[in-house]
């Protein structure tokens, strides 16, 4: 029952209505606020911060994650494929798995 409820586009915190839902209804009025010049400001400085946060999340990940060189050279060829082939990122994860397991039986 609680998987059909989440299925029609909500989270268990928010049932029926999903983030997507939430940036459609939230669209038109961020245009709103965003001539305003105070406001407008206020705007740039959260999506400062939110940029600056993403961007300490992905270096603490990084370096939890690439702990020697295989793992190294494995981000950076996904990372080349991503670019030149625009893959879906499903298949990455698979090719990183299967290269783990490849590796892990080598060493």
């Amino acid at each position: 029952m609680a998987g059909d409820v989440l299925s029609a586009g909500g989270t268990a915190e928010e049932p029926g209505l999903g983030g997507y839902r939430l940036a459609a209804i939230s669209g038109p009025l961020v245009l709103r606020i965003r001539r305003s010049p105070v406001a407008g400001a206020v705007l740039d400085a959260v999506n400062a911060a939110s940029l600056s946060l993403m961007i300490v999340v992905c270096y603490q990940l990084g370096r939890a994650a690439l702990i020697d060189i295989p793992t190294a050279l494995l981000a950076l060829l996904a990372a080349a494929v991503l670019a030149l082939f625009r893959l879906n990122s499903a298949w990455l994860v698979l090719g990183g798995a299967v290269a783990g397991l490849v590796l892990r039986g080598a060493g």
